[in-house]
C-alpha cells in the first residue's frame, strides 16, 4: 500500500511501458482498432491509467481518469482530420526515471512519459511522428496552392467575354473542371494511411 501511495506522489505510476506486438491483443485499445478496414497497430504505450495506440490511420487514446479508477474514455484522432505538430523527445537525466515524447494532435496536446530503458524504441516513434508531421504540413501547402490557382483561373474566365447563349455551358464547364481539379488534388495530397511511414521507422 505504501509503495502505491509513494509511486502516485512521485508521479511514477504514470510512467508508461511500450507494449510488444505479441501483447497488443491483451490491451483495451486493440478492441477499438478497425481491423475490418485494414487498420493495424504499429506502436502502443500503456501507463497505469492510459493507453496510447498508434495505428496507420489514427491515434487511439484510452483515457483513464486516474490509476485507481476503472472508468475509461475512448478518444480517436484520425491523421486525416487532426494534424500532428510540435513533435519533441525529452531524454532522461541521471536521476530521471523516464523519458518523454510530446506532440500536438489537432488542438490536443499529448505528453507521454515512458521508461527510460525503452528510449531506443521511443526514438523510432519520434521519427515516424516527425515524418508524418512534415508530410501533412507540406501537403497542406500544396492543397492551398491548388485552390488558389483554381480561384485565379475562374476569375480570369469570369472576366472574359462570353456569349450569353453559351453562358450556362461555360459555367457548367468551369464548375465541373473545378470539382475534378480539387478532387484530384485532395486524393493525391490528403493522406489518410501512414502505414508506409510506420513500416519504415518502427523496428519491432
Amino acid at each position: 500500500m505504501f509503495k502505491k501511495i509513494a509511486a502516485d506522489a512521485l508521479g511514477l505510476s504514470d510512467i508508461g511501458t511500450i507494449i510488444q506486438p505479441s501483447d497488443y491483443d491483451k490491451t483495451d485499445a486493440d478492441d477499438y482498432v478497425m481491423h475490418e478496414d485494414q487498420e493495424k497497430i504499429y506502436f502502443l504505450i500503456k501507463t497505469k491509467a492510459d493507453e496510447y495506440c498508434f495505428t496507420n490511420l489514427a491515434i487511439i487514446h484510452v483515457d483513464g481518469t486516474s490509476a485507481a479508477s476503472s472508468k475509461r474514455t475512448l478518444k480517436r484522432y484520425p491523421y486525416s482530420q487532426h494534424k500532428i505538430s510540435g513533435v519533441m523527445l525529452e531524454t532522461a537525466g541521471k536521476l530521471d526515471m523516464d523519458v518523454e515524447i510530446k506532440f500536438h494532435i489537432g488542438n490536443e496536446k499529448i505528453d507521454i512519459d515512458v521508461r527510460k530503458d525503452q528510449i531506443e524504441q521511443l526514438k523510432d516513434l519520434y521519427k515516424a511522428l516527425l515524418q508524418i508531421s512534415e508530410i501533412t504540413y507540406e501537403n497542406g501547402i500544396i492543397l492551398d496552392f491548388a485552390s488558389q490557382s483554381l480561384d485565379k483561373a475562374v476569375s480570369v474566365l469570369q472576366n472574359a467575354r462570353t456569349d450569353d447563349n453559351n453562358l450556362a455551358a461555360t459555367y457548367k464547364g468551369i464548375t465541373d473542371f473545378g470539382f475534378q481539379w480539387l478532387t484530384s488534388a485532395r486524393e493525391k495530397y490528403h493522406e489518410k494511411d501512414f502505414g508506409a511511414i510506420f513500416e519504415k521507422y518502427i523496428n519491432n
